[in-house]
């Protein structure tokens, strides 16, 4: 005879929603475990971002501290930055690249530039060069704004 006829009628209920139970049971955690390794994903992924927008806030002070960027400064830039092609769209790589254009043409003019008590140099254009450093100055000191404004859609965490 079947054991199962000597069990009580509840019982037998309970054994056979017993597998149905254990798999949905069994999905919903693993459901979880998707969950949270997509949070974690999100979470790494935010950090390297964050590192990339704090080198560059870090960058745009230190050249609009003196308005004069030492090569060394600005090709450190560059390299800490280098990740930002992989974990960002285009336009940040474009504005990365913008920054140090500028930094670097504000170095160049601030190379060639004489004051008074210096003597200058054939060619010398003196209003040119001050141009050129007003120019990237004041372009240097709207960015600490422009670089929130440019970095902010791929820092928000939840929407």
């Amino acid at each position: 005879l079947n054991s199962m006829s000597h069990l009580p009628c509840w019982l037998q209920v309970a054994q056979g929603l017993l597998t149905p139970t254990i798999a949905v049971t069994t999905t919903y955690i693993a459901w979880q475990q998707w969950r949270a390794t997509q949070l974690k994903m999100k979470m790494e992924r935010y950090e390297r971002r964050l590192r990339i927008y704090q080198e560059t806030r870090r960058f745009i002070s230190e050249v609009a501290a003196e308005f004069n960027p030492p090569y060394l400064m600005m090709f450190g830039f560059d390299a800490s930055t280098a990740e930002a092609d992989l974990i960002f769209p285009p336009e940040i790589r474009e504005y990365l690249n913008e920054l140090f254009e500028h930094a670097k043409q504000l170095h160049a003019a601030q190379v060639v530039f004489r004051d008074c008590t210096q003597s200058h140099p054939a060619g010398y254009d003196h209003a040119r060069v001050s141009a050129a450093i007003d120019q990237h100055s004041k372009w240097f000191s709207a960015q600490p704004e422009m670089a929130k404004e440019k970095f902010k859609p791929f820092l928000i965490i939840f929407k």
